[in-house]
């Protein structure tokens, strides 16, 4: 049966919380500059209260791709858990009203719903420290088989893996995939990710990935080197297309005896990174769901990402359609 869903995204719900900081700030507060760092309530509370004035909307990696996704005209569902409170509401209707199917039922008990506390230095990198609440609880019953089933490709958080509930609810829905004959996504989200994974993960692309996406930190963490180009001939076996962005310096596809090199898309100036590596793979994966080669997949997920990169946010502020068409 043709698929009914481009992409169905699997990820931790959060609400994203950005504001501009000087770089003093993040040497101030004991943060670790452009990394994603896991902390508690209390030290979410500690540090929102601390971080000046910014904009506040539903986020998290993979919905962030999934609305990119829908913005260049594709068809969109997304799975994860927020709590019956006021930013899971929030959460719940931005997503919907983005155009993403979103049906998971929200937590009545446990931890409130996430949020990710991001603070843009002038160099334009993004330093986030996260508080999963609820998101971690997703589990392989918040799963729709039907859903999994009639998406195209499957893209799983690599954030997300943090969580054994969670981790079983990706893992039920890649089985999902692929008993449907479906293609399975996975992004490997940050080096410190890779780092606290790295044995499950490469073991995870080898069986059950057929589309991976990392930035050069993470690919080389993935394979314990500084050497990219060893890193992508290694990653060339395991999977059936890697997708690895360099910034500035564009992405490199890697499919089979294939390797494309392709530059970033302009941009006139750098205000905020965040979300760049997930609005290049809503490019990437709209292109794939769309019967594009894997150059076309790469020259639009770097239009995507030129787009989010160019204003404060990670979702895009024009429609991403027009950009294509």
């Amino acid at each position: 049966m043709e698929p009914q869903i481009d992409v169905v995204g699997i990820g931790n719900a959060i609400v994203d919380v950005i504001s501009t900081v000087t770089a003093g700030f993040i040497d101030d507060h004991g943060l670790v500059k452009g990394a994603m760092t896991l902390i508690d309530a209390d030290r979410a509370t500690s540090l929102y209260e601390l971080m000046p004035p910014g904009i506040e909307s539903s986020g998290g990696s993979a919905a962030n791709t999934v609305v990119g996704l829908v913005s260049l005209g594709g068809r969109a569902a997304y799975v994860g858990k927020v709590r019956d409170d006021q930013l899971g509401a929030v959460f719940v209707h931005d997503l919907r009203a983005a155009g993403v199917a979103f049906d998971v039922v929200p937590g009545t008990d446990g931890p409130p719903t996430a949020r990710c506390l991001i603070q843009v230095t002038p160099d334009a990198e993004r330093t986030m420290n996260t508080f999963l609440g609820k998101s971690v609880d997703l589990a392989p019953d918040d799963v729709d088989e039907e859903v999994v089933a009639s998406a195209a490709v499957t893209y799983c958080e690599g954030y997300l893996w943090d969580a054994e509930v969670a981790k079983a609810a990706m893992r039920r829905a890649m089985d999902i995939a692929h008993a449907g004959g479906r293609k399975v996504s996975l992004t490997l989200s940050d080096s410190f990710c890779v780092d606290r994974h790295r044995d499950e993960w490469l073991d995870l692309l080898t069986d059950r990935v057929d589309l991976v996406f990392a930035n050069e930190a993470e690919i080389c963490s993935l394979f314990r080197t500084d050497d990219f180009a060893a890193a992508s001939r290694w990653i060339r076996d395991m999977v059936e297309v890697s997708a690895l962005t360099r910034s500035a310096s564009g992405s490199v596809v890697v499919a089979g005896d294939d390797t494309w090199m392709v530059p970033a898309a302009e941009v006139d100036r750098v205000v905020d990174a965040t979300g760049a590596g997930d609005l290049y793979a809503a490019g990437f994966l709209y292109g794939i769901s769309h019967g594009a080669d894997p150059e076309q997949c790469a020259r639009l997920g770097g239009l995507a990402a030129a787009e989010v990169i160019s204003h404060i946010g990670a979702r895009p502020r024009q429609s991403l359609s027009s950009l294509i068409h």
